[in-house]
Parts: C-alpha cells; structure tokens; sequence
C-alpha cells in the first residue's frame, strides 16, 4: 500500500506492506537506520530487512515507513550543577519539540533531589517555552526517579502508540530511591524508546558510572545514549534524535513461537549493506517479554 500525507503543508510519502495479519496478533519493533554520518536512511524496501526471534528466521508481515505522531517525554535535570547550562539546554530541548508532528503530545518530568511533573501534556510550544524556565536548578540529581516516574505517566496516559523520552543531564543519579534495577527491569517491559544526552563536564567529562548507566538503559529500548564534547552541540544533536525518530521503519511478523509464558525473547534485525562502500548502522529494541501485553 502506498500512500501520501499532508503533514504541515508538506506530502510525506509512505509505505507499508501488510499480508494476511490481523495486526493485533504482531509483534512489531521499531527499527532505525543510519549511514556512517548518522543520517537517517529512508529508501529502504522489505526485502532489505530480516528479523529472527530467539536465533529463528520469522516471515515479515508487515512493514512501514512514515512519520508517526507520538508522545513525548522531556526529562530535564535541574540540579545544581545544570545552573551554568540551563539557557542552552532550554533551547535544545525547544528544538527538539519543533522538530515535531503537528499530532505529537509532549510533557515535561524535572528531576533535582526529587523528581516531578512540570508540565503535562500539551501540543503548545508556548506551555513548554513557560515550564522550562520556570525550572528551578538546585539540589542534588534522582536521575532514576525521573525515569520511572516518566515512564509510569507516558505508559498510562501517552495517546500516541509510539512513546519516546529524552533524559538529558550532566551526572550520575545521587538521590534517587528507585534502584538502578528497577529502572532496568521497567524499561524492557514498557515498550517505551528512550534517548538521553549526557552533558560533559568540560574539566572531569562525565562519570564513567553515569556514561555506562545512560548507554545501557537508552540499549534495552532501542534508543541511544550521546555525549557532546561542548553545550555547543546539544542542540544538534536534539534535531539529529528527532530526526530519527521521524524516520524508523516499523517491522511486524507473527512469532513462530506463540507461546504466551513471560519469557524473554530475544529480538534480532539485520538490514542488507549497500554494494556502495557506504556502511549502514541500525538499532532495534533488543527483546521482549511474552506476555499478553502486545504493546
């Protein structure tokens, strides 16, 4: 099926391949493509992609490529140490939004010692503009309450199908009460893409523990972990996150392995290489539990 969309005054193309499924009785993964420049790529066919469960080649049912409304998270640390940073920040995170689908809801969690809800959702640049400089940059960093609590609200209260939240902060979690295991454990069962920029302290860069935290939680959900050498490239590298997510490709098959048992099944993607020498880098959420929960 091919079809054209009026997004914005703009016709985006998009294609989709569905054969003989209900699509309720998928499982689907998001996948995204980049070339060795990090840009996305968006001329790819079915034929291009294989998808394995568990090592087992499965049969690709349905596919499409198009620009999804979603919701969004902004989870911005406002600790003391963010002081210096907060105006750059405030205008990355902007510019993210504003890459955005006219259809997309965004909210904001703000996280020093605790971690709460600045502004819910809202399709309003000018709400968001409001609650980010009402941000008060103080106290110590509950990085892990800020993801639960965030994953929690875009779960439970997210319209949009595909759900995504960008963290960016500049340490590791120092007060938090959520474990770094429980936040772990939510994100691979919340289907929930997470992205986070970790801001590099220009004398110590940022700690190894928060570095190896950050790129292993954003890893289990398909996402990616960043850290810009300078504030001068945050807001790059927020249009470069939004950008991405405007062009993953949705891949669906029926799991040869039916069986609805709780277990971790692990999820495989690999995208043909171009004969040019051009070298593509893709990212997949890595698994998923079988449970009734499809989504």
């Amino acid at each position: 099926m091919i079809r054209l969309i009026a997004v914005a005054g703009l016709v985006i193309f998009s294609t989709s391949f569905l054969v003989g499924q209900n699509v309720s009785s998928l499982r689907t993964t998001l996948v995204s493509v980049q070339d060795r420049d990090g840009k996305p790529v968006t001329n790819l066919v079915r034929d291009s992609f294989q998808i394995f469960e568990d090592k087992v080649p499965q049969q690709i049912t349905l596919f499409q490529q198009e620009d999804m409304p979603l919701s969004l998270g902004l989870v911005i640390d406002s600790s003391g140490s963010m002081r210096s940073k907060r105006a750059r920040v405030n205008s990355a995170a902007l510019a993210f939004v504003q890459e955005s689908n006219p259809e997309d809801q965004t909210f904001i969690v703000n996280f020093n010692d605790t971690a709460k809800v600045g502004q819910d959702f809202t399709g309003s640049i000018g709400d968001l503009v409001d609650a980010l400089e009402k941000l008060d940059t103080r106290g110590e960093t509950a990085l892990y309450d800020a993801i639960i609590l965030s994953t929690d609200k875009i779960v439970k209260s997210g319209r949009n199908e595909t759900k995504v939240l960008l963290v960016i902060s500049d340490g590791e979690d120092t007060s938090s009460k959520a474990r770094y295991e429980s936040v772990l454990k939510q994100l691979k069962e919340s289907w929930v893409t997470l992205y986070a920029i970790g801001l590099v302290d220009e004398r110590e860069g940022i700690p190894r523990k928060a570095r190896e935290a950050l790129q292993e939680l954003t890893a289990v959900t398909g996402g990616a972990a960043y850290f810009p050498r300078s504030l001068d490239e945050v807001e790059e590298l927020c249009k470069r996150i939004a950008r991405d997510l405007r062009n993953r490709y949705r891949i669906g098959y029926k799991p040869t392995n039916n069986k609805i048992d709780g277990s971790w099944r692990g999820v495989t993607v690999v995208v043909a290489q171009p004969r040019s020498s051009a070298r593509l880098n893709w990212r997949n959420r890595p698994g998923y539990y079988a449970t009734s929960d499809r989504n």
